[in-house]
């Protein structure tokens, strides 16, 4: 099961607290993935398709338990993708055409609806049951794991807006962008995203995400560490092969017996050990030095080095 139909699948076993929330949910479902279609005066009919059992199954409660309306379901398997279809017919019945104008789908004596119902999201229940109803819908939530992000598909643009209004109501940053003659209202911040699967109801599902992005933020950790320390250790290579140059250098133009023995002990410890950060390397010395004593005993021998080889390039070195 993909992550949204896990959180889709919790929405459904969530109970809408009371009739006006039932219908709220139930009307976004049927905005959303519904097609009415007319056939004279207040002769309608209603189909429905979706791909995710549980939004099939809560239409079919809602349907029942509020209007009691006569309805069939036909469940088609695609040979090609290898996932069930599930097709929810509402047939002509005398009651639907007022059914529609209590689920704000009609509006008596003027037709189609095209907004948000408003007389069904005034209260915050109405309002969160009917964003529950369009993720339902059209929702789409990516795997935590992999990405943060969340969308609900629509196809009229003043319904997009309406939804969208809807849940930046929720304290939700929504964006919508039109794609292919639809429209998706999205959420990429994580925060975000929380908030939203809290208010339409999906607690569990909101704590996976939790979950999903503190393991995330430990591997990020982790990974920036190991880059750290691989960065700090190719820094380490790099001087420690400039060293032994200098030290190489140190022994053609001054001879290492002739060194001072801080110098002396430098020299040898760093050819001992080329692999050692500056820190171990002061470790290894008898006595011990400071990372600092170290770095300073390397800019000594530098200048005695830079030093002798001017000295050697001066027109004098070979009286």
């Amino acid at each position: 099961m993909s992550f949204t139909a896990e959180v889709k699948d919790e929405l459904s076993r969530v109970e809408a607290p009371d009739v006006t929330s039932e219908l709220a949910q139930l009307s976004a479902l049927i905005r959303v993935c519904g097609t009415l279609s007319f056939r004279g005066p207040e002769r309608y009919s209603i189909k429905i398709t979706t791909e995710t059992g549980a939004v099939a199954r809560t239409l079919i409660k809602l349907t029942h338990k509020i209007f009691d309306l006569e309805t069939s379901l036909t469940v088609r398997r695609s040979v090609l993708h290898k996932t069930r279809n599930y097709l929810i017919e509402i047939p002509e019945q005398d009651a639907l055409a007022e059914d529609l104008v209590r689920l704000g789908i009609l509006a008596t004596g003027r037709g189609l609806t095209t907004g948000v119902p408003a007389s069904l999201v005034r209260s915050p229940q109405g309002l969160s049951a009917f964003v529950r109803g369009a993720f339902m819908a059209g929702g789409f939530i990516a795997d935590p794991r992999g990405d943060f992000h969340l969308e609900i598909a629509v196809t009229r643009e003043d319904f997009a807006r309406g939804l969208a209004e809807l849940i930046g109501s929720l304290g939700v940053s929504a964006r919508l962008n039109r794609r292919r003659g639809a429209f998706a209202i999205y959420l990429k911040s994580f925060d975000d995203i929380i908030v939203l699967l809290r208010a339409m109801g999906a607690r569990r599902m909101a704590r996976v995400v939790e979950a999903a992005r503190a393991q995330k933020s430990v591997k990020n950790d982790v990974n920036r560490r190991v880059n750290a320390e691989m960065a700090n250790q190719v820094r380490s290579s790099g001087a420690a092969l400039s060293q032994l140059d200098l030290i190489d250098r140190a022994e053609r133009t001054l001879g290492l017996a002739s060194l001072p023995p801080a110098l002396a002990s430098f020299c040898e410890a760093r050819r001992a050990h080329p692999e050692l950060s500056l820190v171990a390397l002061g470790a290894e010395l008898d006595p011990p030095a400071s990372k600092s004593a170290i770095y300073h005993r390397v800019l000594r021998l530098q200048g005695l080095v830079e030093e002798a080889e001017r000295a050697e390039r001066s027109p004098g070195a070979d009286l």
